[in-house]
């Protein structure tokens, strides 16, 4: 393996269930990173597949009449067909029904029973069907699993069991040494804190006679392999298979979302190291995407399926809303007039107007054809300067896993370019002939402002770009480092405008639709979608009510409503799209929740990490500045403008109520 070598998995998706939204975005979102990587010229492989095992899956079969192998046959054509329609150019689909799988499978649980790391024993616990493992009693929620919202189930069988606590003081110190182990940090310390206590050892056999849809254990025909143990590996069988460990496996990339951590995060590397297989490189975690009902799943009804999205507002309008905006690692609310207005605010009214305006601009005054380019002048500096950071800037917010950050960073310079277009006044120096020269040089600049845009926006909007540079007359053999060599386009290049790359939308048409799904309650929408719809305002950047505001008088049933507990601040960041904003991760008793505070001016976040305070727990989420937030700390304001956030005289359990 080189240092120019990235290797990036989807999670295998769970076959119970067609695609949707949640599935699309984590795809999306590979197959973005692993084109900017080929961009940059790097040997990428990109996996994703199917999870096709376990007792779900024998149950859906026997629901529908069929064999679970049909079942699984015709759910996993419906993901791969949908990611072929979505542009996804994965170079390995991989079904944990193969045989290629099986065999790994199969050569691993030997390895891990042969060193004694595998016991015989009887357990009881309580079972949630759903995750398809025990939970502990800290893991519900008002007795109910927090991610399928059902009540477990309590069993107790002979199952064999992998020695996973032998493991965990290990696991801890690897990942206290590694630190970019687990992306982003308050995924990281999410683990650490899982393994401050016993993990207990891990059950990884179903009996053949209650679960036979499985691969049997190599050593007991009368039990399967429990499903997280069989999916797991499908990361390493993939390439087995193929003979390419050595050349792929030190550079994987885990892209996960943040409810199958603990599997990830905690039975995968514990798995690797007892079967003497060299640890994976990064695990990288990401939030989810909401409606107004919460994290969309199945159960709940309030799934939003992305190939009718796709249909309606175009491939890469879809992805790059997605890209753009979810802040890494923290949830988003999807809403379907966010959609409309980031299509039209960034790629029709920015993107698409600086291509028809200088498409334009050389019809009219050049006959279509690129022009020769003089020397810059300091009123060019600006643009090219910007242009030429580019690459390396891109660069720097990817490694860190801000997509959104680097698209907006794209987004700037093509607004700069628009601003460009402004100051020179194009349309003055055509007036004069002693200025054609001038003029030349500042559409060509234009030209090549569009070109670097089209070559690093590619990876999000791979069609539209390269649309955009047969306008230009270009072809679409380019790498990162094109976006950022200025003077790469060819005088006398004939351009051709056509279509508009992203038509605007009409916002009227779409919030009447809207405000007609809302009245009849056939919706899906976030609450910021809705409030929109409704004509309720949204503030762009709201912050907290600080200070003594006289209100009318309540009684005590309408306090009553209000949820206070005490929440411990476990990470904090700076909201990346606003000065004023903090992100913070607070715990509640087991829970963790991300709550945006308008406190920035009096905290820096480092300060606040391991503080305990009060918080409004019941409020209605909503989605500040692109984030969602999950409630609200209280926090005093003085006449002079000083701030306090909340605070205890004694230590107490976080999740407390405050009474």
């Amino acid at each position: 393996m080189s240092d120019k070598t990235f290797y990036a998995t989807t999670p295998i998706f769970y076959v119970n269930a067609e695609p949707h939204i949640g599935h699309a975005y984590t795809t999306i979102l590979v197959d973005v990173v692993t084109r900017y990587h080929r961009l940059k010229g790097d040997d990428t492989f990109f996996l994703t597949g199917t999870d096709e095992h376990g007792e779900k899956i024998q149950k859906a079969a026997d629901a529908a009449g069929i064999s679970p192998q049909a079942y699984t046959d015709q759910i996993s054509s419906k993901f791969r067909s949908t990611w072929d329609d979505l542009g996804i150019r994965y170079d390995e689909f991989i079904r944990t029904t193969e045989e290629r799988h099986k065999k790994t499978v199969n050569e691993i649980l030997q390895t891990v029973y042969d060193k004694g790391d595998i016991i015989f024993g009887e357990y009881g616990g309580l079972y949630c069907i759903g995750c398809e493992r025990y939970l502990t009693e800290k893991e519900l929620v008002d007795g109910k699993c927090k991610d399928h919202d059902t009540v477990p189930e309590y069993r107790s069988e002979e199952n064999y069991f992998f020695r996973m606590e032998k493991y965990r003081p290990w696991l801890i110190e690897y990942i206290e040494d590694n630190p970019d182990f687990i992306r982003p940090e308050r995924y990281r310390n999410e683990v650490l804190g899982i393994l401050r206590e016993p993990i207990g050892d891990l059950s990884i056999s179903r009996p053949k006679d209650r679960v036979p849809w499985g691969i049997p254990l190599p050593w007991d025909d009368n039990h399967v392999t429990y499903v997280w143990f069989d999916a797991l590996i499908n990361y390493y069988s993939a390439l087995e298979s193929q003979g390419t460990t050595e050349r792929y496996w030190p550079a994987v990339n885990h892209f996960i979302a943040k409810d199958i951590l603990k599997p990830h995060g905690v039975f995968w590397p514990t798995m690797l190291k007892s079967a003497g297989l060299p640890i994976y490189k990064h695990l990288n975690v990401h939030g989810y995407w909401q409606t107004d009902t919460g994290k969309m799943s199945k159960s709940k009804g309030n799934v939003v399926r992305p190939l009718d999205l796709k249909d309606k507002y175009g491939n890469d309008a879809f992805r790059y809303y997605l890209l753009k905006d979810m802040s890494f690692g923290l949830d988003s609310t999807f809403g379907e007039l966010g959609l409309a207005e980031r299509v039209n605010a960034d790629l029709a009214n920015d993107l698409g107007n600086l291509l028809n305006r200088t498409l334009g601009m050389l019809n009219k005054y050049f006959d279509s054809v690129v022009p020769e380019s003089a020397e810059p002048t300091e009123a060019d500096n600006e643009l090219l300067t910007s242009f030429k950071a580019l690459p390396a800037d891109i660069d720097v917010f990817f490694e860190k896993l801000q997509f959104d950050r680097g698209i907006e960073r794209i987004m700037e310079s093509v607004r700069l370019s628009n601003r460009y277009i402004a100051e020179t006044k194009p349309w003055e120096l055509a007036k004069d002939e002693s200025k054609k020269e001038r003029l030349g040089t500042v559409l060509y600049n234009c030209v090549e402002a569009l070109r670097c845009a089209a070559i690093a926006l590619s990876p999000v909007i791979p069609d539209k770009s390269l649309e955009l540079l047969a306008q230009l007359g270009l072809g679409d053999n380019y790498t990162i480092e094109g976006a950022g060599n200025w003077g790469l386009s060819y005088a006398g290049t004939k351009t051709q405008a056509g279509t508009p790359l992203f038509p605007r939308i009409d916002m009227d048409e779409l919030r009447a639709s809207v405000e007609a799904d809302v009245a009849t309650g056939d919706t899906n929408m976030s609450d910021e979608t809705t409030a929109i719809a409704t004509g309720e305002a949204v503030s762009a950047e709201t912050e907290e009510v600080t200070g003594i505001v006289h209100k009318d008088e309540v009684t005590i049933d309408d306090f009553a409503k209000l949820e206070f507990r005490v929440a411990e601040i476990v990470a904090c960041e700076n909201h990346p799209k606003a000065d004023k904003l903090l992100v913070l991760s607070v715990k509640l008793a087991d829970e963790e929740r991300t709550i945006v505070s308008g406190i920035r001016e009096w905290y820096d976040a480092e300060d606040l990490v391991g503080k305990k305070v009060i918080i409004v727990a019941n409020l209605k989420p909503v989605k500040l500045r692109g984030i969602l937030s999950q409630g609200m700390i209280m926090a005093a304001e003085d006449a002079d403008g000083n701030l306090a956030v909340s605070a205890l005289d004694k230590d107490i359990a976080s999740g407390s109520e405050v009474r």
